[in-house]
């Protein structure tokens, strides 16, 4: 039996606001997301005091609101990361980077979240390089501008690095003191390698998103696509990534429906299909 709800929520509501997110972010949301829907947006509907779903969705649909679209998109994408998550994608990525001579290195973080892949890409970096001013630069991008937000100050509590080498905190982390113990900060030197910016992988254009890249990390971001928005997208990569270059996808993804734009190499790790086999040799 349903639970009551402080406002009625229909499946033709629920149908509405598939409809809307997948036009403006590209997103499919499964039927089954329809409670998860409704706990997010109904604090939408306690915030602009208004009692139905109906008045809610006709209020973004009216167009004039850039806001609460942004925070509509916001409230439902779902967050999920770690430092080094999928960690052999990260080992990969530093002989990549030790195999290429042309400098700066230029990577692109396309669902940074709140900052720990990122992060994970410029401790990377200057593990490969043995240095905290290594020669690349990371743009890390992401539709939803309250989790840029989190990435850009770089502040996370202990327990979000407590499953880290012990070294790397101690290189690459600020211990906090006083209100800020229980807290930690990224060091100055990795938040410079970093550009943020928000990009909504659906837009037509990416002015922001400056290549070509050697570079580009899409995990876990595709998994929210259909198949024929997955290939849109993939087929604007192509340009943006070197000839030689590399394209890190996430462990539940595959792109054997764009093989015509990528090959994969294994371990969802790809090439451009049009430069197949001419790059840097990646194995030891």
């Amino acid at each position: 039996m349903q639970p009551s709800r402080e406002f009625q929520f229909t499946t033709a509501d629920f149908d509405r606001v598939r409809q809307l997110i997948y036009k403006h972010a590209g997103i499919s949301l499964a039927p089954v997301k329809q409670d998860m829907v409704y706990s997010r947006l109904a604090r939408r509907l306690r915030a602009l005091d208004m009692s139905t779903f109906d008045q809610y969705l006709s209020y973004l649909e009216e167009g004039t609101h850039e806001n609460e679209w942004e925070t509509f998109v916001n409230s439902l994408t779902t967050n999920l990361t770690s430092f080094f998550r999928e960690g052999h994608h990260f080992e990969l990525l530093k002989r990549q980077m030790l195999g290429l001579e042309r400098k700066p290195i230029k990577i692109w973080c396309s669902a940074a979240s709140t900052g720990e892949e990122p992060y994970t890409l410029a401790i990377t970096a200057c593990e490969a390089f043995d240095s905290l001013t290594p020669p690349v630069h990371i743009t890390a991008s992401d539709i939803d501008t309250n989790v840029l937000k989190t990435a850009e100050r770089g502040v996370y509590p202990l327990e979000r690095v407590d499953r880290l080498d012990p070294e790397r905190l101690r290189k690459y982390f600020l211990k906090g003191t006083g209100a800020q113990e229980g807290y930690v900060r990224m060091r100055p030197e990795l938040q410079k390698l970093i550009t943020y910016t928000r990009v909504n992988l659906l837009d037509p254009q990416w002015p922001n998103i400056k290549g070509p890249f050697d570079a580009m990390f899409c995990r876990n971001v595709m998994i929210y696509f259909d198949k024929p928005t997955q290939y849109q997208i993939l087929k604007k990569f192509v340009p943006l990534l070197q000839p030689d270059g590399l394209l890190y996808a996430g462990h539940s993804e595959s792109f054997l429906h764009a093989a015509d734009l990528f090959h994969s190499l294994g371990r969802t790790v790809y090439e451009r299909a049009d430069h197949k086999g001419k790059r840097v040799r990646l194995t030891t």
